[in-house]
């Protein structure tokens, strides 16, 4: 299996809860919709029944904060057996998480925390995605996240070793593309550098959101709209990847729905025109090349 088997979605947006009545009222013309997997972890309510009724007309993915799947926890399996049980429930495209720890020791940081580069992290977190994957008998995409400060046992880039964990766990990546303009500009590396080292064949989504500028620092906080220079890296990662399933993410300051509805459109256009402009540019096959 690679990422080519996934199916392209087009453009979405993440369901949320201040935009249940638009959706129910209005069946926005929508490709699809990413849920945040421990909104829906409950026994009944409001959500899981806004969430049946979107079934029914948009394809659905589920993306989950609490994994932790870089913690020295034993993995948590009544977690991922509730996990499972709204993957049933929901039957996903796929499932996503984050390469990250949240917590250590039974405490919750509510915190998405970066991870050492190391050979030690690549081993342990290949070994959990791949029990993980067992459990819920599905493969797993891994997120980037954006972070503010670096380990000094770190042997490997990010972008290396996310790369080498997909590679060992034989999972796939959801890219962040504003969490890799966030952590560039945090760390002082090239975000196009990072882009062109992760494996095409591993990539079956794309993340769009806002941050924060503090001037000395980027907070990834998912309340402001993309700007321009996460657009224009987007329009790089369309041409590396191709169009894949890109979301566009809002979290706090959560605008009316017709605002977020825009940006999905921009992030179509460009996949539109980036895509069109790089068979433009492909260079034919040659007749002695087809021969060789």
């Amino acid at each position: 299996m690679t990422a080519q088997t996934f199916p392209r979605l087009g453009c979405g947006l993440g369901l949320r809860r201040e935009h249940y009545g638009h959706v129910l009222e209005h069946w926005p013309e929508l490709d699809w919709f990413e849920i945040i997997s421990e909104n829906f972890m409950v026994p009944g309510g409001r959500p899981l029944w806004v969430l049946d009724q979107v079934l029914e007309r948009y394809p659905v993915v589920m993306h989950g904060v609490s994994m932790s799947i870089g913690s020295t926890d034993p993995l948590n399996l009544d977690y991922l057996r509730q996990l499972k049980a709204l993957a049933e429930r929901v039957r996903p495209r796929w499932v996503s998480d984050h390469l990250c720890w949240t917590g250590v020791g039974g405490k919750n940081a509510h915190d998405l925390l970066p991870l050492p580069y190391t050979e030690e992290t690549i081993a342990h977190v290949a070994e959990r995605v791949r029990a993980v994957q067992d459990v819920l008998e599905r493969p797993i995409l891994l997120e980037n996240v954006s972070s503010y400060l670096a380990y000094r046992d770190s042997e490997h880039s990010e972008w290396d070793c996310l790369a080498e964990i997909a590679r060992r766990a034989d999972c796939y990546i959801l890219l962040d593309v504003n969490n890799v303009y966030v952590s560039a500009f945090n760390h002082g590396f090239d975000a196009r550098e990072y882009l062109w080292a992760i494996p095409v064949e591993r990539v079956v989504q794309f993340h769009l959101a806002g941050h924060t500028d503090k001037g000395s620092h980027l907070l990834d906080t998912h309340d402001h709209p993309i700007i321009d220079p996460v657009w224009r890296l987007y329009e790089e990662a369309v041409r590396r990847f191709g169009p894949l399933s890109t979301l566009v993410e809002r979290d706090d300051r959560i605008p009316e729905f017709p605002e977020l509805a825009a940006e999905v459109e921009t992030a179509r256009k460009i996949q539109i025109e980036t895509d069109a402009e790089s068979r433009r540019n492909a260079k034919p096959l040659l007749a002695a090349d087809s021969r060789a």
